[in-house]
């Protein structure tokens, strides 16, 4: 099925252990003699865990370099979780191949939902992303740099998000 993509698997020495249900979908070298890894279940970045597709906030390549923003999870609420942006983790492609593609598909896939509402102060972005390999959408707020946490207020607009989501399901 992905026949097309150059050698789909790296050298054994540098082959992530992959869980049972996740299989290698393109890879590409490193300027450090790593190895990135995108897989059905999240992208894999030399020295750190996978990062499933629903983690990443934020997807960057400029040609040479992929940049990537994960959110971590600073908050759990009932029925979504607030996240944070982690520090922007950059690595060198030395011949990137398809791993930008798919990093921006799976990326862009894993989004169901996303509205960006004002709040006094600034901002929140309420999203519902798709997880491989689970069924649903988990939920989620990112409020923008330097707004002041209203959980009130988001409890409501995501309650509001989620029954729209729910009301436009095909039944």
């Amino acid at each position: 099925m992905f026949g097309f993509f150059r050698g789909n698997q790296p050298p054994a020495a540098q082959r992530p252990a992959l869980d049972r249900d996740e299989r290698i979908l393109t890879w590409a070298s490193t300027s450090t003699e790593g190895v990135v890894v995108a897989t059905n279940r999240g992208l894999r970045l030399p020295g750190r865990d996978r990062l499933g597709w629903h983690e990443i906030l934020k997807a960057v390549w400029s040609g040479r370099e992929l940049t990537v923003i994960a959110g971590r999870v600073a908050e759990e609420r009932d029925g979504y979780t607030v996240v944070v942006d982690e520090p922007a983790i950059s690595t060198l492609l030395l011949e990137p191949g398809h791993v930008p593609h798919q990093v921006q598909v799976r990326v862009t896939k894993s989004v169901a939902i996303t509205h960006h509402h004002d709040l006094p102060g600034g901002g929140a972005r309420v999203a519902a992303r798709r997880v491989s390999g689970v069924d649903g959408l988990r939920w989620t707020v990112r409020y923008d740099p330097g707004t002041p946490p209203d959980a009130e207020r988001v409890d409501a607009l995501v309650a509001r998000a989620r029954a729209d989501a729910e009301a436009a399901a095909p039944r």
